[in-house]
């Protein structure tokens, strides 16, 4: 893990400096939803509105890591995530379908990565930390707590791991469950890069920042709602590297602008898991879904987001708990 202080995308600045981030912003979306593509700087480029000499330095300015090292870590940790959730998948396939050209320059970039090779990944890393082999990991003690308590259950977790590991069972279940189609669903949101496990008053700041711009363009309207999604699985990415999007849904072809970025939901079955917690209790309300419902429920991790929908204000719930619908992505069992 990096010792250096958390990087993140500024909230608020100059007209200048919201317009940076707004095309960061964009570019990233951009990496997660073309990984299996050539993503070449030119291109990249041309999606930020930036010059191809200037972007890759503005780029590695504001996101802490140079363009291909992010190419190539959001990648591996798709493979990481997608080894472990599809044992029966062909490791050459799954280094293909995360965007590797070859199963080759897979192989080295893993290895390079973690410390490890894929498939000692798939039998024992993703619990210990350690390849058979005994060599140690080079993500350090980021996995050592894999298989324990989750150091308090207070982040969020993959699906596609969660499902596939043996955990203790969750204190807190969710009252129902329903699995049902999503269509098409635009957001505007706001952007945090770095850690977020626990911290209320970040997310404070995230939703207050949100409400800012939406409130005078009469966006809080019956009927939207205020999402958070999870772009990244914090026992894989480095805490100082996951992605957090603080949304609100928006009609389509909403305009924003500076640091309020677009994006959209992808259609398709998502199960929503509906649980009344207190702020302390979301990582376990994550686990009671993708540990206990899910490896019972005949429906397995799919492609796509996973995010939470806030149902109520806490302030006026007379225990202050939080309604919330946990909802991950999935299909039939195949």
């Amino acid at each position: 893990m990096s010792d250096r202080a958390p990087h993140r995308l500024p909230l608020v600045g100059s007209a200048t400096r919201r317009t940076y981030v707004a095309r960061i912003n964009r570019v990233l979306d951009y990496i997660e939803q073309h990984l299996q593509e050539s993503l070449t700087l030119e291109r990249l480029a041309d999606v930020a509105h930036f010059s191809s000499y200037h972007f890759h330095r503005v780029f590695a300015a504001m996101v802490g890591e140079t363009l291909n090292r992010f190419i190539t870590r959001v990648r591996i940790e798709r493979a990481m995530q997608r080894l472990v959730a599809h044992p029966d998948r062909s490791i050459t396939d799954i280094a293909l379908d995360s965007g590797f050209a070859s199963s080759q320059t897979f192989a080295r970039a893993f290895r390079d990565h973690t410390g490890m090779s894929a498939s000692a990944w798939r039998t024992a890393g993703f619990r210990t930390g350690d390849a058979d082999s005994g060599t140690k990991s080079k993500m350090g003690n980021s996995f050592s707590k894999i298989g324990e308590d989750y150091a308090g259950r207070e982040g969020y977790f993959s699906p596609d791991l969660l499902s596939h590991r043996r955990l203790p069972m969750s204190h807190v279940s969710p009252s129902s469950v329903t699995v049902k189609d999503l269509a098409d669903t635009p957001v505007a949101y706001v952007r945090h890069i770095g850690p977020y496990a626990g911290d209320e008053q970040l997310f404070g700041k995230l939703f207050a920042r949100l409400c800012q711009w939406a409130g005078p363009r009469g966006l809080i309207r019956d009927g939207a709602e205020f999402i958070t999604i999870y772009h990244d699985d914090p026992n894989i990415t480095a805490p100082e590297k996951l992605r957090t999007s603080v949304c609100l849904t928006v009609p389509a072809g909403t305009a924003v602008d500076g640091d309020i970025g677009s994006l959209t939901i992808p259609a398709g079955s998502y199960a929503f898991a509906r649980f009344e917690i207190l702020p302390s209790q979301y990582g376990e309300a994550w686990d009671g879904l993708c540990g206990a419902w899910l490896p019972d429920s005949g429906y397995e991790p799919a492609d796509g987001p996973s995010f939470e929908i806030y149902r109520n204000d806490p302030a006026q719930h007379p225990e202050h708990k939080h309604i919330v619908d946990i909802c991950i992505p999935v299909k039939p069992m195949g």
